[in-house]
């Protein structure tokens, strides 16, 4: 590796940071007698102090760009010093590193350079480089650009296991104001073919076993916070909108980092915290039975920084407990703060043999520590919920988060053996 694309390579792996929607899991992807294997267990993960996915090789193409979004980096105007791979280079760096097991992918992002399809060219000979004469089998992840072709738009799918496009701003108003230069249709266009593909492909694949997969790891996107003046509530609705009508494999919250352009607000320091709120009210949304309107409203647009979205839903009502964990159904074990997906189903197969008492709950998997406060064991327990500002009292005394300021969460810090499966897990 020349002194020269060592530089390249550490001005574009810092610029694609910004891009959180780079986790690797879902693929499908088999590669007989070739390099790689994007099936099952062919992607390692390996996770940052912050919880992010550092198992692929995280690049951008090129930094240029012809866009000048107020919230990027690399936006047009912004004075920084510009270089580029070229496909060729991209395809064998992904080699070298993946032959000495330095990674086990590729997310592959860029900016705009002369046009969309231009650009979106140079992504795809990339891809085809490492597919077509690498025979490279591993997890690719491929970052499509708004406004391209949809012939484009096709073959990424083809190639990539995942596809993204971000959407970066929650409303069209706040992407009119702060990325002129993109449209709202732009990026939502080429979503709903990605999605209409998905489903096609996965109607082929009933019909015929060997149908080839359309980006079997599915797609997302991304969502920058704090960088317009729209609320979590609109936020978490526009989620819900995407999983529902696109059917997204994962919605990315990104903490907006100030970037000294006088179109966005100039905050202290990223919004973490908030970022790590809506990431909790995400999962609630995918696999706890959770509407955006439940956990949030009109009278209370955004997150308590001080309760994670559940125990705030469980403050404001009290007449949904206490739930009695010898006889409640699934979905309302789910709605009690300390309960989460894994230990719900575990209490159900373990009341089938017998009755529960509050150290068997502990050994199931439940955090006692918030949920004694909305259970009773068969009419056994006190019903402290219904003194509220003693519950709230008590929440407040764990606090899985540490200090009270905004900070982003580290995985290996000191913690609770609890409070480190929720960061991996995402279950609260």
């Amino acid at each position: 590796m020349t002194q020269l694309l060592e530089d390249r390579l550490q001005i574009l792996a810092g610029a694609a940071r910004y891009d959180a929607s780079c986790a690797s899991s879902g693929s499908r992807r088999r590669n007989p007698g070739g390099l790689g294997n994007g099936a099952f267990g062919g992607v390692c993960h390996s996770w940052s102090a912050d919880g992010r996915c550092i198992s692929l090789l995280k690049i951008l193409l090129t930094n240029v760009c012809i866009f000048d979004c107020a919230y990027c980096v690399n936006r047009r105007s912004n004075d920084i010093e510009r270089t580029a791979f070229t496909p060729e280079e991209v395809a064998e760096l992904t080699m070298q590193l993946y032959r000495r097991n330095c990674i086990e992918g590729l997310f592959l992002s860029t900016g705009v350079v002369r046009s969309p399809d231009f650009t979106m060219e140079l992504l795809l000979r990339a891809v085809r480089l490492l597919r077509q004469e690498h025979r490279f089998g591993g997890y690719i992840h491929l970052k499509i650009v708004p406004g391209a072709d949809p012939l484009l738009v096709e073959q990424a799918g083809r190639l990539a296991d995942r596809v993204s496009v971000n959407i970066e701003l929650p409303s069209a108003e706040s992407l009119g104001r702060i990325a002129p230069d993109k449209s709202r249709e732009a990026i939502l266009q080429p979503m709903r073919q990605v999605s209409g593909l998905i489903v096609a492909g996965r109607d082929e694949r009933r019909g015929r076993r060997k149908a080839p997969d359309f980006a079997p790891a599915g797609q997302s996107t991304q969502l920058i916070v704090g960088a317009s003046p729209e609320s979590d509530l609109q936020i978490l609705q526009l989620a819900q909108g995407l999983y529902r009508r696109l059917e997204l494999r994962r919605v990315y919250y990104s903490a907006f980092v100030p970037v000294g352009d006088s179109r966005v607000p100039a905050i202290p320091a990223p919004p973490l915290q908030r970022e790590h709120r809506l990431y909790q009210a995400d999962w609630l949304l995918r696999f706890y039975g959770f509407a955006a309107d439940e956990l949030l409203d009109a009278d209370n647009p955004d997150f308590d920084p001080r309760f994670d979205p559940k125990a705030a839903w469980a403050l404001r009502h009290p007449e949904f407990f206490p739930v009695d964990v010898q006889s409640a159904d699934h979905e309302a074990l789910l709605r009690v703060p300390g309960i989460g997906v894994r230990s719900a189903q575990r209490i159900l197969r373990a009341r089938r043999v017998g009755r529960l008492a509050l150290d068997d709950l502990k050994q199931l998997g439940v955090v006692l520590k918030r949920a004694r406060h909305f259970i009773t064991l068969g009419g056994r327990a006190p019903r402290e919920v219904a003194d509220l500002p003693l519950v709230r009292e008590r929440l407040l005394e764990y606090r899985p988060e540490g200090r009270a300021e905004s900070r982003q969460l580290e995985l290996f810090a000191p913690r609770p053996e609890e409070t480190v499966r929720e960061v991996i897990s995402g279950e609260f």
